[in-house]
């Protein structure tokens, strides 16, 4: 069954924030200027995206400069920077003052981000970007696994929230691993709890999908549960970003449809744990 946006009301679950990064990857395979990210965002926000999430990285891979001024210029909704803590980033977001920055690690050679910020390490330099980005207004998020002590590190460093990063999970569901899903699944649990327990505005994304992304294994059996409901059923998530898997989905239904559709998704499962 598919909803439209309007079926959906915002106390009905968490926020869905909706990652353009591929789109852009797509345009620049081919180089120019189609398909537009901003024209996906655009369509994104009226399709009822609470946030536009995207990620200009180092390399330029997919989001470029022009991009961001653009989405600067054209989204009302909010908008959540992503970007490494680097002075050029810092600088960038400065400059742009986006609603939301989450801070992520980065490296060259990775296809997606593969793991989660190490705050612990660098706790110094994270604590003066969170301070800098939150002086033009921008509410910080960190990227992080979730682990106690990289937790504690984020409330230490003044982040007033954290997303946590869901890919084992998303991982372990694709093969259909169950007993690694319900492991990771209790990690996240622990540090769900644990940063609202610091006081922290908890989030969660990376490799979320439904289960009409599936694409069966032989000799594994489809999973009842998609990898997004069962994050979102998780009572401490207020937001949940989503891309590749939301993108691959409109590639068939549209991206309005796979907008609601991952909306319809998030607030089946929380209205089942409430029922």
């Amino acid at each position: 069954m598919t909803f439209s946006a309007t079926h959906l009301t915002t106390h009905d679950a968490p926020l869905l924030g909706v990652n353009i990064d591929h789109v852009a990857t797509v345009r620049n395979a081919r180089g120019g200027r189609f398909p537009d990210p901003v024209a996906a965002a655009i369509l994104a926000a009226e399709a009822g995206a609470d946030i536009i999430t995207f990620h200009l990285r180092e390399d330029r891979r997919h989001i470029r400069d022009d991009d961001v001024v653009r989405l600067k210029a054209s989204i009302a909704a909010p908008l959540n920077f992503e970007a490494a803590v680097t002075d050029e980033m810092l600088d960038i977001i400065e400059r742009t003052r986006p609603e939301h920055v989450c801070l992520v690690p980065e490296r060259r050679q990775e296809i997606t981000t593969e793991g989660g910020l190490d705050v612990v390490g660098q706790l110094s330099r994270v604590r003066d970007a969170c301070t800098r980005l939150a002086a033009v207004g921008s509410r910080v998020s960190l990227f992080i696994g979730a682990d106690p002590a990289q937790i504690e590190a984020v409330a230490q460093a003044g982040a007033p929230c954290v997303e946590l990063h869901t890919g084992a999970l998303a991982n372990a569901w694709w093969a259909g691993d169950a007993t690694g899903v319900q492991a990771e699944l209790q990690r996240l649990q622990a540090g769900l709890k644990l940063a609202q327990s610091l006081g922290l505005r908890t989030h969660a994304g990376h490799g979320l999908a439904l289960n009409e992304s599936w694409s069966a294994t032989p000799g594994v059996a489809p999973p009842t549960s998609s990898s997004t409901a069962l994050v979102a059923v998780l009572p401490e998530i207020t937001e949940l970003h989503i891309g590749h898997a939301l993108i691959g989905h409109a590639v068939f239904v549209g991206l309005k449809q796979a907008i609601a559709d991952f909306k319809a998704e998030i607030v089946r499962a929380r209205r089942a744990v409430s029922a």
